[in-house]
């Protein structure tokens, strides 16, 4: 019989750091995506503070806090990352396990926003795109979340298909402006 080893999504190629940036892999927990019922927005969001401290996110944002945060993930979407979900979300939601399907990764450092830069159209500035803000993007060829969670970090999930090639895509770019920033 075969023997199956597991493995997490950036097994051996992470943590990285260049320069005054790093890039480590995060234990989501468990990833559930939560699409309201037709109607039940405002129920849901009430159901979610009461039972795991947070709002539903607006738009582009997030809600909570490491270790229990709600991601905006698309029109009508929420990611619920880190805790198992209440059973009282299901009379207002769908909820579907991801926790499979999503590889995410910390970016942080002095030059955080320099090496994003490199990769997305996202406009990182501090003034524009603020802690607890959040997009779904464009990351280098790949389709990615990227939330801002802190001034000089950014939490970003992409598929666990492409886990890999995010790591591959921040090494290069971390070198790239590690250059230009020689410590």
């Amino acid at each position: 019989m075969v023997e199956l080893i597991e493995k997490t999504p950036f097994d051996s190629v992470l943590p990285f750091e260049a320069g005054t940036v790093s890039v480590s892999e995060v234990e989501g927990g468990v990833l559930t995506s939560v699409a309201p019922y037709k109607g039940q927005s405002k129920a849901l969001s009430d159901t979610l503070k009461a039972a795991h401290g947070m709002a539903a996110p607006a738009p582009n944002r997030a809600t909570g806090k490491e270790g229990s945060r709600a991601i905006w993930f698309g029109r009508e979407m929420v990611l619920l990352c880190g805790p198992a979900p209440d059973a009282k979300l299901a009379k207002h939601a769908a909820l579907t396990d991801q926790s499979d399907a999503w590889a995410v990764a910390m970016l942080e450092g002095e030059h955080a926003a320099e090496v994003l830069a490199r990769l997305t159209p996202i406009d990182l500035r501090p003034e524009v795109f603020k802690r607890g803000h959040t997009a779904r993007s464009e990351l280098q060829h790949m389709m990615a979340s990227i939330t801002r969670i802190g001034d000089r970090s950014y939490q970003i999930l992409v598929f666990r298909a492409f886990a890999q090639t995010l790591a591959h895509d921040l090494k290069n770019a971390m070198q790239g402006v590690a250059a230009r920033h020689p410590r």
